[in-house]
């Protein structure tokens, strides 16, 4: 017979990184009655629920509460300096430490995603991907980084910028947002032009 201190207070199930979310993390509690929450934990949401709450009321829940905190977008009242801090960091995780002299948003930043002069090693981030999840300005970012070493788009640039394993995923999800936002994209590339479309 299973005591009160055997069943575990907490179950937590971990759901991978899907195209359009970050990890998420769901805590379901026996200490929680009615209501959930959701909050980020890095570039993870954690998501806390009833215990008692199963199967598609469960998957709907969750999902509600994901939705509700990716429309805040925590991320996007980031400045520039916190936007240059991640590019040091992803720097050093992806691009052999070599470094901008500056990275910032722009919101002139109409023909592209991104982009990096080489010359100046400086790094412009279109606005308009504020409101992305962090993810994807991460592989944005570190797109750019690698331009810091290879200019072009040769092997060698794709070998690094690769690094990040989402990139594929990043550009999906770049062709969806430019459809979604009116813009015809001429290259499938974070930094090739973009043309509005009406």
């Amino acid at each position: 017979m299973a005591t009160s201190a055997s069943i575990p207070e907490t179950q937590i199930t971990i759901e991978p990184p899907q195209f359009n979310r970050p990890e998420v993390e769901i805590r379901a509690s026996s200490r929680r009655k009615k209501t959930g929450n959701a909050h980020w934990s890095g570039s993870r949401i954690v998501v806390q629920i009833p215990a008692r709450i199963r199967g598609r009321e469960r998957r709907v829940f969750v999902d509600e509460l994901v939705e509700r905190l990716l429309t805040q977008r925590p991320q996007s009242s980031a400045g520039d300096a916190a936007l240059e801090e991640r590019a040091k960091v992803l720097a050093e995780l992806y691009n052999d430490s070599v470094m901008p002299a500056s990275v910032r948003w722009v919101s002139n930043q109409q023909a592209r995603w991104a982009s990096c002069s080489p010359a100046s090693r400086e790094i412009r981030v279109s606005s308009r991907l504020r409101q992305c999840p962090e993810w994807l300005i991460d592989a944005v970012l570190v797109h750019e980084l690698a331009h810091l070493q290879e200019a072009d788009h040769s092997a060698r640039f794709y070998e690094i910028a690769h690094r990040h394993p989402r990139q594929d995923d990043s550009a999906l999800f770049l062709d969806g947002y430019a459809l979604g936002l009116g813009l015809r994209i001429e290259a499938g590339d974070v930094d090739q032009s973009l043309n509005e479309s009406g």
